[in-house]
């Protein structure tokens, strides 16, 4: 439990998500936190979605429902109205865990210098059993340099927190041009200001539904977003030579003979930072496994 409690600022995103919405929504209010700016910005939906945000708008700092340009847009005019110490946006299909809010608070609280942290990557089926899938070694621990090799695996949107000195920095705003990767390109923009820290606590899940999800029906167009978005990124941040120097070092490293030192190299190349675990004698500690 933190001394203190920071204001978190938690956006939810919305169109005819009706199925879903009110466990996103209970998944946020029901964490107790007390000092919560939770704000649900919806696009006009035409199913039950705005009868169910209205069941809990006293709980809500804000709402509204009216037609924008979608997810990204929405995103944006959450943030621009936000005033939290602490930044997140919670899309409305998917959930926290338990007590998650708490914990990325004294996550920030612990470590001064945090402010981006990830928790640990879960996932939903579509009745809303959580599940994980099988790790490889650091998978859960990024820099930007693994994110130039992303191979299909991304940073979880819904374990992300972030301090408002950083989205600050950053410019404060979600890049519209994009309209599939504006998140991807967000991350890429954060990096270069700080590190994102993971931890191996549970904050946010993603859930997977077998029809009508934008990341799983348009996925190539995504992955093209992705793609220009790295390939530009390493151009505008002078980081082509690393680049390809990683690459190298990487196709290398998978010759060496034994695992262990694969894994260690691997990690030297691509510049991991330590990762937020439990001691259960000195509580949140940082640690290189």
């Amino acid at each position: 439990m933190p001394a203190s409690f920071p204001k978190i600022s938690v956006i939810t995103p919305s169109f005819n998500q009706g199925k879903y919405l009110e466990d996103t929504i209970l998944s946020v209010i029901r964490q107790g936190y007390p000092n919560l700016e939770y704000i649900i910005i919806d696009g006009g939906s035409t199913d039950d979605s705005v009868a169910i945000i209205k069941k809990y708008e006293q709980q809500l700092s804000y709402w509204v429902s009216e037609p924008d340009n979608g997810l990204y847009h929405a995103l944006q005019k959450g943030f621009a109205r936000s005033t939290g110490e602490v930044m997140a946006w919670i899309n409305s299909d998917d959930m926290y865990h338990k007590k998650s809010l708490f914990t990325a608070a004294a996550i920030f609280e612990r470590f001064e210098h945090v402010r981006w942290i990830m928790g640990s990557n879960t996932f939903f089926d579509e009745e809303g059993q959580p599940f994980v899938y099988e790790e490889e070694p650091y998978q859960q621990r990024w820099s930007k340099w693994r994110l130039y090799f992303y191979q299909g695996k991304f940073i979880q949107q819904e374990s992300v927190f972030w301090k408002r000195t950083l989205w600050e920095e950053a410019g404060s705003f979600v890049n519209l041009d994009y309209s599939l990767a504006a998140d991807f390109e967000l991350w890429l923009r954060f990096f270069r200001y700080d590190t994102l820290y993971t931890t191996s606590f549970l904050l946010g899940g993603f859930r997977l539904r077998n029809e009508n999800q934008k990341s799983l029906d348009q996925r190539k167009a995504y992955l093209d977003e992705v793609q220009a978005l790295l390939t530009q990124e390493r151009k505008q941040t002078g980081d082509e030579a690393y680049f390809w120097y990683c690459r190298l070092m990487m196709g290398l490293v998978r010759l060496f003979p034994f695992r262990k030192w694969r894994e260690r190299m691997a990690l030297k190349v691509l510049k991991l930072p330590k990762k937020i675990v439990f001691d259960r004698a000195r509580g949140f500690v940082l640690s290189k496994r």
